[in-house]
């Protein structure tokens, strides 16, 4: 239905606009307080706005003026009420409707078009006057509506009286002081908040859901200066008074109870509007997530032009409350005027139409009296927002109190109340506890809802004020620093700080420790150090005058034993850093960067410089002088001088390999030079054994690191600690590489780090048992095998500080090669006889073969010098240095150079045919006189695998490593293949192996393998000898040794022998300095050769010799 008439939108018959004055215009116009001089000017009055925090400020001013007894304070949830009061100052849903006043204002009258609220402002422009005076406040764009809705009304047009000025995009943290930050939900509230507080000491929040007490503390702390940003809510747009003088808009959506929509244009304008009050201009801006604002919306801000609002938000006010049924259908009564429309429906229509289908209702609510008490409770606000169907259960409830009891019981509300009164938790617990208090606040403040209204309206007070009091704590610790925010109102208002310096360098100011003075630069000394940096910096700017320039003072005098170099380049003074090494082109001369800020300048600066600049001169200088007189020196000439040259550019340890040619070209004059400035030739280094201590290692590694950009100081810094507890060894960091370690004095070998001197003490060790023979006079040297390699003793791993892996790993990278060998037979003392027949046997062989042993061992020595494990002069230089002589280069045979051929195991089926050079003649006759006749084709039981040791060789070619025409040579049948029957077919392949091994030498085809017409009388020569297991076995299980790969290239490898070679024919020189003879273990009858051997061969008159020899021993 419809109402009759138009007149009917108005409580009285009186003229719409009689009395009535529209005072329109944009924010900061004065409205407000033209409006309390007004009221003043009347004997009575009322004023309604729209915020419980506007009213309670407005109450406050005008208390001031007019006295407490004549002002009364009127809110849905806070009354203070003297016994006769003059003046009223209201929210404008909370006015009194029963009130004869002589002045009626109402603020901000453009919320009308509001969907939520506007109904309540309709109804009180179109209905409440005041019997002399009527004012209505609001913006401008509500001047055609009003014109439209009380004509005759006098309407008043304000001018701003101050600009407002767009100011642009800025991030959050850049914001100036008093702004003041608007977002739209609790959350955004507080992350912006939190942000201001580290970046500015602090910040005030108001909230439209906090505690009038809660919101006027924030307020006033922002006010008085505790802290210079407000984040708020858009409740700051609503006619605050505020001392802001920047609005930044965090987000341009809100939600208006319906849905997430973005703010029209007189709404931004009325929040931007609270910048710059009374006569100083202010400025809006955009932050956050916040889009910026279009041309056309910054234009319409900034000269106040807006769309007129067009149509209002009405509800009847003429409820029936005959029934139920008869007050919702007042409620839905729609207005007959065009710029009226029914607002949509309300928190409390929707509370009270879910009460109206409960049927315990229905049978309470059957008066007009209950109808209307029930329509007075559906007017409590949902403050906690829990859910329509909670809050209008908790109407009910309260409803059937009032039915039945009268009134709401003691017990009950005093239990809800008791609920609440408790100040833990954090701030969304206390925010929940007031949403449940401010809901009996309202209900104490209802006149006939208890029976003592007034004690429940103390009691509920005292408790909102506890938890009110409680969430402000909680603010102002979660948002505010208080020591920042007294430091900064401190230097705004340009007093003199209370200053203090401890003897730690702790900065005390006005009681609050702000920061630590460290050298020359100030370290805030929180936390979160970096947030409210530029409010500590800015006190410490005033507070540390004149304490760094006498710091400067006091540094450049100085002594230099107060001043520390640190392993990652920072210079320390009595602890303190202030300043850090930076490279330049010269390695030893570093350039010097002070650590310090703006505070030290000009001439103090200086002579902190120069005073550094000279220790540091001095410092290098003194720990790594013999580099300085390396470098300075004039007697070293030639190719030494180049050789200086690069050892001072290594920072005095060198890889000896790297200057491999100029070592060769280096005359015995030429290092007495070097040496006599410290110089040391080692087997692996040349170095300077002064520079090995940990104090210039670890300057040399930092200079060296500064020059190279990619360091990885982490790791450099625990390699230089290790290195400098003086440990010989260490594991190695794979982040630095082979030069970090040597500038550090040690060498990157396999998974540990050694110093440079403890290789070549390792070199004096391991020589000796490599240059070790059998028969040599004196001692067995520790460690010695058999000449050609050595075992790991305790000495080499104690004095490498490693074991097992480890110190394998070291031998490994120093070109060694592990093999394991069976283990040497104890060595007998031949008779004498037997010494006289090896001696005759000697002289034959030396008439009958011409090779000679001198000549062998001549090449053996060359080929070392190509492959010796410490470069090919530097066992040589090492030897010399041990002796403290020079030797020429060929002196590196001290390490021989031997391929080894891995040891095989003894063949199963065959039985021994050839004895060991090694071995004494007296236990070849034995054998042969032992071995029974009947044994000549039976095959006996293998012999036991000896347990093999580990064994280390100078890591010389090794059968995977051969040259390709030796790996094709012809090596015998595969040793995996099941053995023959009876004995022959081994025996044939063995004189296959034997004749192609002892041809090899004489001729230039040794890739050949024999022929298969193979003369008859070799065969028959290996099937006469029977079988024997294969010759490696052999050597391997006497302590003999592989034969030896061809080094030699271009040359034949008998060219430099001559007649006195002592080599037998496998190309073997006996250990024992003999010949080296084979016999033949067998006792089976030789057969006939196929055809006769020719008289001229060498191997003729070895056989001849060979039966001699036996003819000789029958006798």
């Amino acid at each position: 239905m419809t109402l009759p008439t138009s007149a009917s939108l108005f409580a009285n018959d009186r003229a719409p606009g009689a009395g009535v004055t529209a005072v329109l215009g944009p924010t900061n116009t004065g409205k407000t307080h033209l409006a309390i001089e007004r009221m003043l000017a009347h004997p009575s009055g009322i004023i309604g706005l729209p915020l419980r925090l506007l009213a309670r400020e407005v109450y406050n001013k005008i208390v001031a003026r007019a006295g407490a007894d004549a002002v009364a304070l009127v809110t849905g949830e806070e009354k203070i009420k003297p016994p006769r009061p003059r003046y009223w100052v209201s929210t404008v849903e909370a006015m009194p409707r029963d009130l004869d006043v002589s002045f009626l204002a109402v603020d901000e009258i453009q919320i009308a078009a509001d969907l939520e609220r506007g109904h309540v402002f309709t109804d009180r422009i179109l209905n409440r006057r005041g019997r002399d005076e009527t004012l209505l406040l609001g913006a401008a764009t509500m001047r055609p509506i009003i014109e439209r809705l009380l004509p005759g009304a006098n309407i008043v047009t304000r001018p701003r009286l101050s600009q407002l000025e767009f100011a642009g995009d800025r991030k959050i943290t850049r914001q100036p002081r008093r702004t003041a930050i608007v977002a739209f939900s609790a959350d955004e509230v507080y992350a912006i908040a939190e942000l201001i507080r580290r970046q500015h000491g602090g910040a005030a929040v108001v909230l439209g859901s906090l505690s009038p007490r809660t919101r006027n503390a924030q307020v006033e702390m922002f006010q008085s200066g505790d802290v210079d940003y407000l984040v708020a809510t858009d409740a700051v747009g609503m006619g605050l008074n505020l001392d802001v003088d920047h609005v930044a808009f965090a987000s341009d959506r809100k939600y208006d109870g319906y849905q997430f929509r973005r703010l029209t244009p007189s709404e931004f304008a009325q929040i931007a509007g609270r910048a710059g009050r009374a006569t100083r201009d202010g400025t809006f801006g955009t932050t956050g997530r916040c889009a910026p604002f279009e041309p056309e919306l910054v234009n319409a801000l900034q000269n106040h032009t807006f769309d007129s609002v067009k149509v209002l938000q009405w509800r009847n006010t003429r409820l029936d409350f005959s029934s139920l049924a008869a007050l919702q259908v007042s409620l839905a009564l729609t207005p007959n005027h065009e710029a009226l429309t029914r607002a949509p429906v309300a928190e409390d229509i929707r509370v009270l139409d879910h009460a109206a289908r409960d049927a315990d209702v229905k049978d309470m609510a059957r008066s007009a009296g209950a109808v209307e008490r029930l329509w007075d409770a559906c007017q409590i606000p949902d403050y906690r927002k829990l859910s329509p169907a909670a809050h209008a259960e908790l109407v009910t409830t309260l409803f059937g109190f009032l039915m039945r009891k009268g009134c709401i019981p003691d017990d009950w509300f005093g239990a809800q109340i008791a609920q609440t009164d408790r100040t833990d938790g954090d701030i969304d617990t206390l925010s929940a506890r007031i949403a449940q208090i401010r809901t009996w606040t309202f209900a104490a403040n209802r006149p006939d809802w208890l029976k003592d209204p007034e004690r429940w309206q103390k009691t509920a007070r005292e408790v909102e004020d506890k938890l009110s009091d409680a969430l402000h704590e909680r603010l102002t610790e979660r948002f505010v620093d208080r020591r920042t925010s007294v430091l900064m109102r401190r230097l705004r208002e340009n007093t003199m700080l209370n200053t203090e310096i401890g003897k730690t360098g702790d900065v005390i100011v006005e009681g609050h420790t702000i920061g630590r003075l460290d050298g020359f630069m100030f370290a805030p000394e929180s936390a979160e150090a970096g947030s409210d940096a530029k409010a500590l910096q800015a006190a410490a700017l005033k507070a540390l005058a004149g304490e760094i320039d006498a710091r400067a003072e006091k540094l450049s005098n100085a002594a230099d034993d107060q001043f520390v170099l640190t392993a990652d380049g920072t210079l320390r003074w009595t602890g303190d850093a202030v300043a850090k090494l930076v490279a330049a082109d010269n390695v030893l001369q570093p350039r010097i960067r002070i650590i310090a800020d703006e505070r030290l300048t000009g001439a103090p600066r200086d002579a902190v410089q120069t005073r550094l600049d000279l220790w540091l001169k001095t410092h290098i200088e003194k720990i790594l002088g013999p580099l300085f007189e390396l470098s300075k020196a004039e007697d070293i000439t030639g190719i030494a001088r180049g050789i200086a040259f690069q050892l001072v550019e290594a920072m005095g340890v060198l890889e000896r390999s790297k200057i491999a040619a100029e070592m060769k070209d280096l005359d015995q004059p030429s290092r007495a030079s070097l040496r006599k400035y410290g110089v040391r030739f080692g087997a692996y280094h040349i170095f300077l054994p002064a520079l090995l201590k940990p104090a210039a290692r670890g300057l040399a590694s930092l200079l060296m690191a500064l020059k190279n950009d990619n360091t990885d100081w982490a790791a450099l810094t625990g390699a230089q600690h290790l290195a400098a507890s003086g440990r010989t060894s260490f594991p190695a960091d794979k982040a630095l590489d082979q030069d970090a370690y040597r500038t550090l004095g040690y060498k990157l070998a396999g998974d540990r780090a050694v110093r440079v001197d403890i290789l070549e003490r390792l070199a004096d060790l391991i020589r000796p048992a490599l240059s070790w023979r059998a028969g040599s006079p004196g001692p067995k040297p520790p460690g010695a095998f058999d000449g050609r390699s050595f075992m790991a003793t305790q000495a080499m791993t104690s004095l490498t500080g490693s074991a097992g892996d480890d110190f394998a790993s070291i031998l490994k990278a120093l070109g060694y090669r592990m093999e394991k060998r069976p283990p040497l037979p104890p060595e007998p003392t031949p008779p004498a006889e037997v010494a006289a027949e090896t001696t005759a046997a000697e002289a034959a062989t030396d008439a009958a073969v011409a090779f000679d042993t001198e000549a062998a061992v001549s090449s053996e020595a060359a080929a070392a010098a190509t492959d010796v494990v410490a470069a090919p002069e530097s066992g040589a230089d090492a030897a010399s240095e041990t002796a403290a002589q020079d030797q020429d280069a060929s002196s590196a045979t001290a390490l021989p150079t031997v391929d080894f051929a891995p040891s095989a195991q003894a063949t199963e089926g065959t039985v021994d045919a050839v004895v060991a050079e090694a071995a004494p003649a007296v236990a070849t006759e034995t054998a042969e006189a032992a071995a029974p006749a009947d044994q000549a084709d039976a095959t006996p039981a293998a012999p036991a695998e000896p347990e093999l040791v580990e064994v280390w060789r100078p890591g010389g070619r090794s059968d995977e490593r051969r040259p390709r025409h030796d790996r094709s040579r012809y090596k015998g049948p595969d040793k995996s293949a099941a053995p023959a029957g009876e004995g022959e077919a081994p025996a044939a392949e063995g004189e296959r192996r034997e004749r192609h091994g002892r041809n090899r030498h004489g001729r230039n085809n040794d890739h050949r393998r024999p022929r298969t017409d193979a003369p008859a009388v070799a065969a028959e020569g290996a099937e006469a000898r029977a079988p024997r297991p294969d010759r490696h076995d052999e050597r391997g299980d006497k302590g003999g040794r592989p034969p030896r790969d061809n080094n030699f290239k271009g040359r034949d490898r008998n060219q430099d022998r001559g007649k006195f070679d002592k080599r037998g024919r496998d190309n073997r020189k006996d250990e024992r300095g003999g010949a080296a003879l084979r016999t033949y273990a067998t006792s089976a009858t030789p057969r006939e050769r196929d055809r006769p051997a020719d008289p001229n061969s060498p191997f003729a008159k070895l056989a001849a010799l060979k039966d001699q020899l036996a003819g000789t021993r029958k006798d």
